[in-house]
């Protein structure tokens, strides 16, 4: 096969979502993420008995009301925002001799599926940007793991560009600013909440760089932004199981700040580049209910870059690089 050491085959690759919202699909994906090693990482044996003991034969039917609330007609808001976001990515690189696609590390489109479609089209360079703008163990090495796997059983191995993070890019943090005080131009709250997922804290004791790049991502917000440490703070979603997780908890947060005279608040996830079921209904849902029921006011989110030309222009700079 002849092949063009110019074309490029760029690959954004978010996290997944169930095929649909039915109890079996959710659960099928459930399975695949939570049996990540990257993902959970309790000894394999234990691990297998609580998924398929446990997890499996409960957590799906509550998931899959979770999903119900947010889907969209057309699918999936996650895979639905981030193959627009790859649409018009590749709009703008349509010049450039490059081919701008996407894949989920769960569930469909697969990542095996969209590298073989390079492979047969013959591409000599791969750029793969995980949509994860701090690195995390969890989510980052896990598509390195998953891209490498599948390279490791091809004869011609291209050139590959890994982008394992980009937590501190300029136009990055200037994208998640701008679309703060856009948000600032109707209303402003008593305070701005930085809300990133969390991980257990072992990671950050065994090296993993994760809540260090949380911290200097919402440090360079907020100064972007110009505000004092009175004004906004940084706080973790999502906990799981009774480990202890990275603090401050978002859930205990909310729930004290009303206590202390803070009604109103602006909640923004930097962590997210696509609106999916942890910005959609955890945050926007069940932690605003959270927080109104301990006395809030006024509590808004505000929404990921999803494909706004922010996002894109901040894709085709990395890219270019």
């Amino acid at each position: 096969m002849k092949r063009n050491s110019s074309k490029i085959g760029v690959l954004l690759v978010n996290l997944g979502s169930p095929a649909s919202t039915k109890t079996s699909d959710v659960r099928r994906y459930l399975k695949q993420f939570l049996s990540d090693r990257r993902v959970v990482n309790l000894p394999r044996l234990l691990w297998w008995f609580i998924l398929r003991l446990v997890v499996l034969p409960f957590r799906p039917q509550k998931s899959a009301k979770a999903y119900q609330k947010i889907w969209r007609p057309k699918g999936s808001p996650l895979v639905l925002g981030t193959h627009f976001l790859a649409k018009k990515t590749a709009t703008v690189l349509r010049n450039k001799n490059m081919t701008v696609d996407y894949a989920m590390r769960y569930g469909e489109p697969s990542i095996e599926k969209k590298l073989t479609i390079f492979k047969q089209q013959g591409y000599d360079e791969i750029v793969v940007i995980p949509l994860y703008p701090q690195y995390s163990s969890t989510t980052t090495a896990s598509v390195y793991d998953e891209i490498t796997r599948i390279l490791n059983g091809w004869w011609y191995l291209p050139s590959l560009r890994f982008i394992s993070d980009y937590h501190q890019h300029p136009l990055y943090i200037k994208a998640i600013a701008a679309s703060i005080q856009q948000a600032w131009t109707q209303q402003r709250s008593d305070i701005l909440l930085m809300s990133f997922h969390g991980l257990p804290k072992k990671l950050t004791d065994w090296g993993d760089p994760y809540f260090h790049q949380c911290e200097i991502s919402a440090q360079l917000i907020a100064d972007e932004l110009g505000l004092k440490s009175s004004e906004w703070q940084l706080v973790f979603q999502s906990r799981f199981g009774k480990a202890e997780w990275l603090k401050p908890y978002c859930v205990e947060v909310l729930a004290s700040l009303p206590l202390q005279g803070v009604k109103t608040i602006d909640i923004v996830c930097p962590g997210f580049s696509v609106d999916c079921l942890e910005t959609l209904e955890e945050i926007a849902m069940t932690n605003k209910a959270i927080f109104m029921e301990a006395g809030g006011i006024n509590y808004h989110y505000i929404a990921a870059l999803n494909n706004t030309h922010s996002h894109v222009d901040l894709l085709v700079d990395i890219i270019q690089s």
